[in-house]
C-alpha cells in the first residue's frame, strides 16, 4: 500500500502548539510532533469510536494489553505480561509521577544532559533535588554521543533515588549499545536507584544495524527497580490523544506507582485507547513506510548541514530529530534566536536541553516543507558557491 507523506496539511486551522507559537511566515521545525497524517487504520478506528457516540469513563481493554505484549515480543524479543501494564495519559506525567512514587521530597532525581526539557523540570515540579551529569561528546565531528559511566557514577549522591533515562535518546538520537546499558544497570543496582526508562522513540530506529534493546529485556537484574515508558504517540503522530503505558514487572513497584497516580492522573483518553490498539495491531506497514521517508529526509538534512561552516550534526540513529552544534559557527552565541529572526525557521533552543549553543531540528514533515526550511537556512549559513 502507498501512503501519503507528501501532502502539506494546514495545521493552523486548529489550535496547535507547533504552528501557532510563531508568526505565520515562520516554518516550525521545533517541537517533537510530525506534520504527517496519522495512519489510515488509526483514522478509521477513531471514526468508528466516534460513531458510537458515547464517551464516558473508559477502560483499558484486554485486547490492547495483549496487542502491546505481542508488539514487544515480536519487535524486541521481550516477553512482558499484561499485568505489568499501567496505562497513563502521557510519558511526561509518568516521569513526574515516578519521581513522586519512588523518592521523598528533597531526595535526588538524576538525569543526563543534554536531554529534552521535561526531564529537567521533574525535580522542581515534585520538590526533589535536581541532579545531572553530562553525556560524553562525539570524539570526531558528526560522531555519536556516548554514555560516560564514570561521570554517571560521580553524579550519584547518597540522596539520589531515581535515574531518569532516555533510550533511544532525545535530542542526540543515540541508540544506546549493550555495554553502555549494562554498565548503567550495574550502577543502578549497586547504588540502589530506581530507573525510569523513557523508550518513547524505540519504534523509530533509523539505522537498521542498531536494533533497540529494551532495558528490561537486556538487563533482567533491573526487574525490581525499573519502569519502562512506551507510547504510540511519536511513531504514529497521535500525541494529542494522550495515551502511554508504564511497564512495571515488580508488583511492589507497580503498586507504588499506581498509588501515586490515584486521584492525580486522569484515565487515558478513550480515543487514545482506540488509536493505540489500531497502531500496534494494524499499522506496521505504515511505520515501515514512515521510516523510509524519515531516512530520506535525514539524508537531505545531512547534505545541507555539510554546507554550513562551523556547524556539525551527530547523525541520529533513531527519532526524527537532529541535534546541531553551532558553538563553532558565526551564530554560536544564540543560534536559535538568530535562525528564527534571520531565516524565519523555528528550531528548539539547546539551552532548554541543558546545552547552550545547540539547536534541535525536527525533520518529520513533508519533504517540500523541509526543503524550503533548509533552503532558508542555506541562505543564512552556507558559504557562497
Amino acid at each position: 500500500m502507498n501512503f501519503d507523506f507528501a501532502t502539506r496539511i494546514d495545521r493552523r486551522q486548529h489550535p496547535t502548539k507547533k504552528w501557532q507559537q510563531y508568526d505565520e511566515d515562520v516554518l516550525p521545525l521545533w517541537v517533537a510532533d510530525m506534520d504527517f497524517r496519522s495512519p489510515p487504520a488509526i483514522l478509521e478506528a477513531l471514526a468508528t469510536r466516534v460513531e458510537h457516540g458515547v464517551f464516558g469513563y473508559g477502560g483499558v481493554s484486554e485486547s490492547l494489553k495483549q496487542t502491546l505484549c505481542e508488539w514487544s515480543r515480536h519487535h524486541y524479543d521481550w516477553a512482558i505480561d499484561a499485568r505489568w501494564q499501567h496505562w497513563v495519559p502521557g510519558v511526561v506525567p509518568a516521569l513526574n509521577l515516578a519521581a513522586m512514587a519512588f523518592s521523598d521530597p528533597g531526595q535526588g532525581v538524576l538525569t543526563a544532559t543534554p536531554i529534552y526539557p521535561p526531564f529537567l523540570s521533574v525535580a522542581s515540579n515534585t520538590g526533589r533535588e535536581a541532579q545531572t551529569f553530562e553525556l560524553a561528546e562525539p570524539v570526531a565531528a558528526g560522531g555519536p554521543w556516548r554514555l560516560d559511566l564514570e561521570a554517571l557514577e560521580a553524579a550519584i549522591r547518597p540522596n539520589t533515588r531515581v535515574l531518569l533515562w532516555c533510550h533511544p535518546h532525545n535530542p542526540t538520537g543515540r541508540v544506546w549499545n549493550p555495554d553502555e546499558l549494562e554498565g548503567l544497570a550495574e550502577l543502578a543496582v549497586r547504588h540502589d536507584l530506581i530507573v525510569v526508562s523513557d523508550e518513547l522513540h524505540c519504534d523509530l530506529i533509523l539505522d537498521p544495524a542498531l536494533p533497540h534493546r529494551p532495558l528490561g529485556q537486556l538487563c533482567p537484574a533491573l526487574a525490581d527497580r525499573l519502569v519502562t515508558l512506551w507510547a504510540p504517540s511519536k511513531t504514529f503522530n497521535i500525541a494529542g490523544l494522550s495515551s502511554a503505558c508504564a511497564i512495571i514487572a515488580d508488583d511492589d513497584l507497580r503498586q507504588r506507582f499506581q498509588a501515586a497516580a490515584a486521584g492525580l492522573l486522569p484515565g487515558v483518553n478513550v480515543l487514545g485507547l482506540s488509536a493505540s490498539l489500531a497502531a500496534y495491531a494494524e499499522c506496521e506497514d505504515w511505520r515501515q513506510a514512515l521510516l523510509s521517508e524519515l531516512r530520506d529526509n535525514l539524508a537531505m538534512v545531512e547534505a545541507h548541514v555539510s554546507r554550513w561552516p562551523g556547524v556539525t550534526m551527530a547523525t541520529p540513529e533513531a527519532t526524527y530529530l537532529a541535534w546541531l552544534d553551532f558553538r563553532h559557527s558565526a551564530l554560536a552565541e544564540s543560534p536559535q534566536q538568530r535562525l528564527l529572526e534571520e531565516a524565519r525557521v523555528a528550531l528548539s533552543d539547546g539551552a532548554d536541553f541543558g546545552s547552550p549553543g545547540f539547536v534541535r531540528l525536527n525533520f518529520g514533515m513533508p519533504r517540500s516543507w523541509l526543503e524550503e526550511a533548509l533552503m532558508r537556512l542555506d541562505r543564512l549559513l552556507a558559504e557562497p558557491a
